[in-house]
């Protein structure tokens, strides 16, 4: 564990460090010139709190970070975001990424091209009374039937709700990873995945695969009969959400992808409230991009999230120390956004509302 990494940040640089160059391309890297990767960050820094003072704290039970999000009680409001091929940053991979989320009492949405059986990840869940959800993230696999058996299998070993991600019907322009000439080394593939799945070749063929809305109805039909949740990944236009309220699904995750799949899309940050706006008020919407200290937490749910998923940090933080750097990171974001409540004056989560926030302008740095 790297003795001076107090914050999020502090295990980036030394993750970089460690890595090999083609991996932490791959693992960090964003899509062109990586701006919205970029804009993800200083969104969340372009807002400016506005606390209260002399509230009654006495009842937050040492700054109750407890929260609920789609009628499950949560210690906090953090997931872990599915990223593919954790093995890459350490040999422990998706395991020790489990371990500290589940230890940690944090949510975690594993992704479908995990480098560790989908199993192995839920027995660990399985065996910690205070764990968080534990999701299984989807790729559409260009039709209905791979698609639900991998669904059916993630049922199967415990996981209790789906995130099918939308918002990537080929890759991002990734300079990055080009660059540095990454391909999967030996050893490490998707191996929840058939080895013999066919893969497009062409544009053209993955667009022809790509998932479309009435594909989203039939699979949402399908889970819920197997008494699964689904939750779409990837939305940041108001009419999306709407649209995905209307046909019935749990919630949505607002996202960008990280900027890994189109540059200068909008912030998550600034897609957030208007994507709130366009729902109803009691309808679950998460959200991650760029979300690196307590106060970005803080002011996601002050923004209209129930709860927040952090992506690159947590290969970061296992690039350093494995499951140990993922809990640490995990731990440190949590003080973080209980020092934020109390010195907003938020006994509870639910204290937290839309008037703890103002937009800085940017020309003249006021407020």
């Amino acid at each position: 564990m790297p003795a001076d990494a107090v914050n999020l940040r502090d295990f980036e640089s030394h993750a970089q460090a460690k890595l090999p160059e083609a991996h932490w391309a791959y693992l960090h890297g964003s899509a062109g010139d990586g701006d919205t990767a970029s804009a993800n960050q200083q969104a969340w820094q372009d807002l400016r709190l506005w606390p209260r003072v002399l509230n009654d704290l006495r009842i937050a039970a040492s700054l109750n970070t407890a929260c609920t999000v789609a009628g499950r009680a949560m210690a906090h409001p953090l997931f872990l975001a599915p990223v593919a091929y954790q093995q890459l940053a350490h040999p422990d991979g998706e395991t020790a990424t489990g371990l500290a989320a589940a230890a940690q009492g944090a949510g975690m949405v594993l992704s479908s091209q995990s480098s560790t059986p989908m199993e192995a990840v839920a027995s660990i869940f399985a065996a910690e009374a205070d764990a968080g959800p534990l999701w299984f993230q989807l790729y559409w696999q260009g039709d209905l039937a791979r698609s639900l058996a991998l669904v059916q299998r993630a049922q199967a070993c415990g996981f209790q709700a789906v995130v099918l991600t939308v918002d990537a019907p080929v890759h991002g322009v990734r300079d990055a990873e080009r660059r540095a000439g990454f391909v999967l080394p030996e050893g490490i593939r998707a191996v929840n995945l058939p080895a013999t799945a066919p893969v497009p070749q062409s544009l053209a063929g993955l667009l022809a695969q790509a998932v479309r809305w009435d594909d989203v109805a039939e699979l949402q039909a399908a889970c819920a009969g197997l008494g699964l949740p689904l939750w779409l990944k990837g939305v940041l236009h108001p009419a999306d959400a709407a649209r995905a309220a209307a046909l019935g699904v749990a919630g949505i995750i607002v996202s960008n992808h990280g900027g890994r799949t189109l540059d200068t899309a909008v912030s998550t940050a600034w897609a957030l409230p208007q994507v709130r706006a366009a729902v109803p008020s009691d309808w679950p919407i998460l959200v991650d991009g760029g979300i690196r200290r307590g106060t970005d937490v803080f002011k996601a749910l002050a923004l209209g999230a129930d709860a927040v998923l952090i992506g690159r940090p947590q290969v970061h933080a296992l690039a350093c120390d494995g499951a140990l750097g993922v809990a640490r990171m995990i731990r440190l974001l949590r003080d973080e956004f209980a020092a934020c409540l109390a010195l907003c004056g938020c006994a509870t989560v639910a204290d937290i509302h839309s008037g703890h926030w103002v937009a800085r302008d940017r020309h003249n740095h006021s407020p």
